[in-house]
């Protein structure tokens, strides 16, 4: 952290020499930048945002549409389900096909069956039904647990599963078998109205079930006809488990529908069955049993694939989740891209024996797991919309809600994907950033042309100031514009008039005071004098210098007489006078509005260096003092050093008693460098006070364009006589 904060301080330094060095001109230009930089980001970010916030709440309205069409029509479709099997469960004719098929099955339990029928039916499952449920189930599934036991059930296989001419798939199309027997006659009857049932109604295939869990009917012709739901290899199966609640059940106007489940008279193929009881009169004689059919649903879902007809673009879609995280209808992808939908359920590690039954019954029913955030906002019973990352791990806006539908515990979720739902803002936002490159390029040369003009009355002020300051007091700028800069020209032309006579007047006075403080010297050294000595002077060690200079003093001295300025000035040094002796400072000089004082020449102190400071620091509360009392605008720079120095009467008849040497130098330079208002010290100084004082480094200065020198400021004179309201800085 340490070396990270001297990194970021000498950054900062070099950043702050580096903007320092700038000219005007660059530093407005890069003002304009700056400002119209940031114009341009933040109008196009919040645009960005704001069409961002826009579109994305126009996108979740269009999926909560789309989900909430959507659920209606599932509710609505499993509602009419649910009448249409109650009310066939009352027609007549399935209450009497129901009653028929009952005993002809059961005059069908004497019947003779022939080893050729059992073979038949042996081979059926050997070569037809077990390898296509092998596929989708683990092990090697055994022979005899899925061919028929009783008599009736195998005599009926027979003639209309393995006798049955018409291929796998179709032998529902076999109106009655050659048998000549009851059944068959009844079949023969029925059948065809039956099927047109399921044909016309979409179901997937319809049975008859006897109180006892006998299927006596079926019109599709699956393993599971004929086969007995109480002790039978299908007793464990989701149809099985229905035909026992509706049997149980007892009650007219019943109706349940049972969720999907591996189903292995249908190969182990997702199914869900609706059933209702058959009454005649208050007798419970048989169920009547549909199994659905996930077409029909899947239609509903997909819009019967027209998802971009629905409004739900080229990667949304609306699909349904039950309880146990697994789709109840078929995903988009997989009817799409097939190749593409498992290669991205392998790179989310779904495991091979999963993505091979979802290819083998090319449905994600049951197979696709959601795990989700809106699955599982849903399944709690909660709708609204969320961005997630969805089942393949695919960022997308869900919009999600449960189902209302008996014995079934669902929910429907509509989805886009996020790059598709933000494709146009993508788009805007392409355009914000060539637009605003453009913008910003034209804006560089406005202001380049702009500071161009705004810095030229500078420069021209600049030159007449580089005059002035070589000694040509007639420098005169020539602007005459009626703005700031022409308002700046004539103050700068009054100030060098006043500033030609106030130097004159200044020179004078100097001159007047000069000849006052010729008699007035240390106590010791006039003792010297009065004792004939002439040629006086000595090296004393250990001094404090104190060097300092008014500032302001030049602007206050154009609207104020001369008598006036004198007698502003000998109170300010009085002041300074009174103060230094209760300091233990001895005034050398001054020299116009330039102060010198020193401590520890006469009378050595040990705290010579505190001493000086404190005297500097009662300098600027008289400052501070005298323009709140007189309302002027007054400030002073002070520099303070410490160490060796000669003191010596100089002169013969006219002759003045003054300090040499580089200590005195030093402090002198840093007079002349520092602040207004400020304390600068030199580096012994704060060797020896920092711990009494708070200093701030200044750095290294330069002083009189080729001295180099290290000065601290005292940072309890950082409340400036302006700061406080009293003056200028």
């Amino acid at each position: 952290m340490g070396i990270f904060r001297w990194l970021l301080k000498v950054s900062s330094d070099v950043f702050m020499r580096s903007l320092n060095n700038l000219s005007i001109k660059s530093k407005l230009i890069m003002m304009l930048l700056a400002v119209s930089s940031c114009s341009i980001l933040v109008t196009a970010y919040l645009g960005y945002r704001s069409g961002k916030t826009n579109l994305t709440s126009r996108v979740f309205n269009q999926l909560t549409s789309v989900r909430a069409s959507k659920a209606y029509q599932i509710e609505a479709y499993f509602k009419n389900i649910q009448n249409h099997t109650q009310t066939l469960s009352e027609d007549p004719s399935i209450v009497a096909a129901m009653q028929e098929f009952d005993v002809a099955y059961r005059q069908l339990q004497s019947a003779n069956v022939p080893d050729l029928f059992d073979n038949k039916i042996a081979t059926y499952y050997r070569n037809e039904f077990l390898p296509r449920l092998a596929k989708v189930e683990e092990g090697s599934p055994i022979l005899q647990s899925y061919t028929p036991k009783a008599t009736a059930s195998r005599y009926l296989q027979y003639y209309y599963i393995a006798a049955n001419p018409n291929p796998v798939g179709k032998k529902h199309l076999l109106n009655a078998a050659n048998d000549g027997s009851q059944y068959s006659r009844l079949h023969a009857r029925y059948h065809p109205i039956f099927r047109k049932i399921i044909e016309k109604f979409g179901y997937y295939d319809m049975f008859l079930i006897d109180p006892q869990g006998t299927v006596v009917y079926t019109v599709f012709k699956e393993t599971d006809f004929v086969s007995n739901f109480e002790i039978g290899s299908y007793k464990d199966s989701n149809l099985a488990k229905l035909s026992a609640i509706v049997r149980e059940s007892k009650e007219r106007d019943f109706s349940k529908i049972v969720d999907f489940a591996a189903y292995a008279p249908s190969y182990g193929a997702p199914a869900a069955f609706i059933a209702a009881p058959i009454f005649n009169q208050s007798e419970l004689i048989g169920i009547l049993a549909f199994q659905l059919p996930v077409d029909e649903i899947n239609n509903v879902m997909t819009g019967n694939r027209n998802w971009e007809r629905d409004g739900l673009g080229k990667t949304g879609e609306s699909y349904l989740v039950g309880r146990d995280f697994l789709m109840r209808s078929v995903s988009r992808f997989l009817v799409q891209d097939p190749k593409g939908y498992t290669q991205a359920l392998r790179s989310l590690g779904v495991k091979e024996p999963d993505i091979n039954r979802i290819q083998q019954y090319n449905t994600s029913i049951l197979q696709q797991t959601v795990r989700t955030e809106a699955a599982e906002e849903s399944l709690a019973g909660k709708q609204g919309t969320q961005i997630i990352d969805d089942y393949r791990g695919i960022p997308v806006l869900s919009s999600y809600a449960p189902l209302r539908i008996d014995g079934l515990d669902w929910v429907i979720l509509s989805e886009m994907d996020l790059s598709e739902a933000y494709d146009p803002i993508y788009s805007f936002q392409h355009q914000i950033l060539v637009y605003a490159t453009l913008l910003m390029l034209l804006v560089t040369l406005i202001a380049m042309a702009m500071a161009y003009l705004f810095v030229k009355p500078i420069n021209r002020l600049i030159e007449s100031a580089r005059k002035v300051a070589a000694g040509e007091l007639t420098a005169i700028a020539p602007l005459e514009t009626e703005d700031e800069f022409g308002e700046l020209a004539k103050s700068f032309n009054a100030m060098v008039r006043s500033l030609r006579t106030q130097t004159n007047l200044v020179e004078q006075k100097n001159q007047e005071n000069e000849q006052l403080l010729l008699s007035v010297f240390p106590a010791a050294i006039a003792k010297r004098l009065k004792r004939g000595e002439k040629d006086i002077a000595e090296d004393v060690s250990n001094v404090a210098v104190l060097f300092s200079e008014l500032t302001g003093f030049s602007k206050l001295s154009a609207s104020l007489t001369a008598y006036e300025i004198v007698a502003i000035l000998n109170d300010l040094v009085t002041a300074f006078d009174e103060a230094a002796e209760r300091y233990g400072m001895e005034k050398i000089k001054t020299i116009g509005d330039s102060y010198l004082a020193v401590c520890g020449l006469s009378v050595p102190y040990l705290d010579h260096d505190k001493r000086a400071i404190d005297f500097a620091l009662e300098m600027l509360a008289i400052i501070r003092r005298f323009n709140h009392e007189r309302d002027f605008q007054l400030n002073i720079r002070i520099g303070i050093n410490s160490g060796d120095v000669v003191a010596g009467i100089v002169g013969r008849n006219k002759f003045i008693y003054d300090v040499w040497g580089d200590t005195i130098n030093l402090a002198n330079a840093l007079r002349a460098v520092c602040p207004p208002g400020s304390i600068l010290v030199a580096q012994g100084v704060h060797h020896r006070l920092h711990d009494l004082y708070e200093f701030e480094a200044m750095g290294e200065l330069v002083a009189n364009g080729k001295t180099k020198l290290n000065a601290w400021r005292l940072k309890t004179t950082q409340l400036s006589v302006q700061s406080e309201g009293l003056g200028i800085a």
